[in-house]
């Protein structure tokens, strides 16, 4: 079924009623986070030192105040660590430092021996019984989220008493019950597959988590891009073993869920805290890069437009200057999620009504690695509402440019989807049309940059932002963990632009959901090319994914067809042949 575009009414009511969602919805989450904030009047453009931030000691045979051992004495007990003693066999001549880090508590680390070398090993030592309690090495040294501490992302939802029962809920209303399981199931596996990867994680085996990723990654490309060309279709419609009634009141049940969840065992990450600390330098005039507080130092490395969009957050619930509970952040998260919710939701009902609409909501409310996203309180969930806004006003080349633009400057990604909207669905646009979007997309970005070209802040907005994603090196890919494999991933980074240029010429004839399978296809063979990939990025492709799967089944009966979805979204009936006549 070719899927022409979509109906002008789309572009006429889907915008205005996404910007009221955005008041209603930033009232809404006040409520449940209102009292966290009891503290979080606006506070003063200053930051706390955390209490854990290890301080150096300099008098080695004295022991600080308030504690037992000196700090020969913790270096002592630090090097009889076996990872240590292995550690200094490779590395003899490393230089040694001693820190307090909080009360009672000791850290040792050890440094190459050339002048600001790298930290090779760090230990930690309990001043009151004198024992080793952490000792790390390699890339768990400066990457504290590879140690496996418990609950490090979003705390209570890895919990297999959370994360299983979600995961039977993803799949639950489509098991097929005395049918035979299609393509549409296995789908839904591979998922959930990234589970695996993430059960390794938890527990600090990066060399297993890492790599396991990849199948699945793999998998959903080749599958979005046959997809994109007519491979893989169901032949029949998306069947429910329950009513859709019954999805939209689970769909009620998760969203308080993950907001219950949210507010009473969550955490914040250091991205949400950045959104926070971008959003109070915008509210006391401060450059929005550079100078930024030692406990984040490296915040500042997102486009402005993520910052702006914590600004009606933090000026509502205040931030203490410190890394704590952030109530801010908390709910810029919270709306984020609910504002991709609804915008999946509409967006299906106005393609096939309520059925497609409530599908989608619940696919995002269920699904595991979207709540692992709201209750880090990371800004990912942004970005996924951002693309859900350009599919909303796909129709309209100057919106979808203005939206894309957006989505661009939160985080640099989206933009690898540039040239798939500059074609949108149907025929190749006219010249206006391509004028307008360019046009928009380049006003989107001068108008988000205007605070920092005319605060002088350019050259640090290109250091700390573009800069240090180019310069990024972290172990949580297979070309940062195993090394040596540069020239691979320039070959995967390079096919990227080429899928990402292609799929505005190819496939010649598309529709919306052949657009998002190639959106798709296209972010996730970027994330496939990324030196730093982690589970947050699922949120990223997983919209457009959920709409070209779910969209791709045949269009159910014409009277669940809403009146406004044009002609093109109806499903087409096979034409009436009159009887030929009987010959005299």
């Amino acid at each position: 079924m070719e899927l022409q575009g979509i109906s002008r009414n789309l572009c006429r009511f889907a915008t205005p009623a996404l910007l009221g969602a955005i008041v209603a919805l930033i009232v809404l989450v006040s409520v449940p986070v209102a009292a966290r904030a009891a503290s979080g009047s606006v506070a003063p453009a200053t930051t706390v030192t955390a209490p854990n931030t290890p301080v150096l000691v300099t008098d080695e045979t004295t022991p600080p105040p308030g504690y037992r051992l000196t700090p020969l004495q913790a270096r002592q007990i630090a090097a009889g660590s076996p990872k240590i003693i292995d550690e200094l066999h490779r590395h003899p001549h490393a230089r040694v430092y001693e820190y307090t880090k909080g009360p009672g508590r000791w850290q040792v680390s050890w440094f190459g021996a050339q002048t600001n070398g790298p930290e090779l090993a760090q230990v930690y030592v309990d001043d009151a019984t004198g024992r080793v309690t952490e000792a790390w090495t390699g890339f768990q040294v400066a990457w504290m989220m590879a140690r496996g501490y418990k609950g490090v992302f979003g705390r209570r939802v890895n919990a297999l008493y959370v994360w299983i029962p979600l995961c039977v809920l993803f799949v639950a209303p489509f098991i097929p019950w005395r049918r035979r399981p299609t393509l549409w199931h296995l789908d839904l596996l591979m998922l959930l597959g990234f589970s695996i990867s993430i059960a390794f994680f938890n527990v600090g085996k990066i060399g297993l988590s890492v790599p396991l990723a990849y199948p699945f990654l793999l998998y959903l490309l080749i599958r979005m891009l046959l997809l994109a060309f007519g491979r893989g279709r169901p032949r029949e419609p998306l069947r429910l073993i329950v009513p859709a009634s019954w999805l939209a009141v689970a769909i009620v049940f998760l969203v308080g869920f993950r907001i219950g969840l949210n507010v009473t065992n969550s955490n914040v990450i250091d991205v949400g805290y950045a959104g926070v600390i971008g959003a109070d330098k915008q509210l006391h005039g401060q450059h929005l890069y550079g100078n930024w507080p030692k406990d984040n130092a490296f915040g500042d490395t997102y486009g402005p437009v993520n910052y702006y969009a914590y600004v009606p957050f933090r000026a509502i619930f205040g931030w203490s200057g410190a890394w704590n509970d952030l109530p801010a952040a908390h709910a810029a998260a919270i709306a984020f999620d609910l504002l991709t919710l609804l915008g999946l939701y509409f967006l299906g009902r106005l393609i096939r009504g309520p059925t497609m609409g409530s599908v989608l909501a619940y696919a995002w409310a269920s699904y595991p690695f979207t709540i692992y996203a709201l209750s880090s309180n990371s800004n990912d969930t942004l970005v996924a509402f951002l693309i859900v806004l350009t599919l909303l006003v796909i129709r309209s080349a100057p919106a979808r440019g203005v939206a894309l633009g957006l989505a661009g400057m939160a985080k640099f990604v989206p933009f690898a989807l540039g040239p798939l909207f500059l074609r949108g669905v149907g025929d190749w646009p006219r010249r206006r049309s391509l004028v307008a979007y360019c046009v928009a997309v380049g006003a989107t970005i001068v108008v988000t940059m205007l605070p920092v070209l005319l605060e002088g802040n350019l050259g640090v907005f290109w250091h700390d932002s573009v800069r240090s994603q180019i310069d990024r090196v972290s172990p949580f890919s297979i070309w940062g963990l195993w090394g040596g494999l540069g020239l691979e991933q320039h070959i995967v980074q390079g096919l990227c632009v080429g899928l990402a240029i292609a799929v505005a010429f190819v496939p010649r004839r598309r529709g919306l959901f052949e657009v998002c399978a190639l959106g798709a296809a296209v972010v996730i063979a970027l994330e496939l090319g990324l030196t730093h990939w982690f589970y947050l990025y699922i949120p990223w492709f997983f919209p457009m994914l959920i709409v070209a799967l779910v969209g791709a089944h045949p269009a159910p009966a014409l009277a669940e067809v809403p009146d406004e979805a044009p002609a093109a979204w109806r499903p087409r009936l096979p034409p009436r042949r009159e009887p030929e006549p009987t010959p005299a």
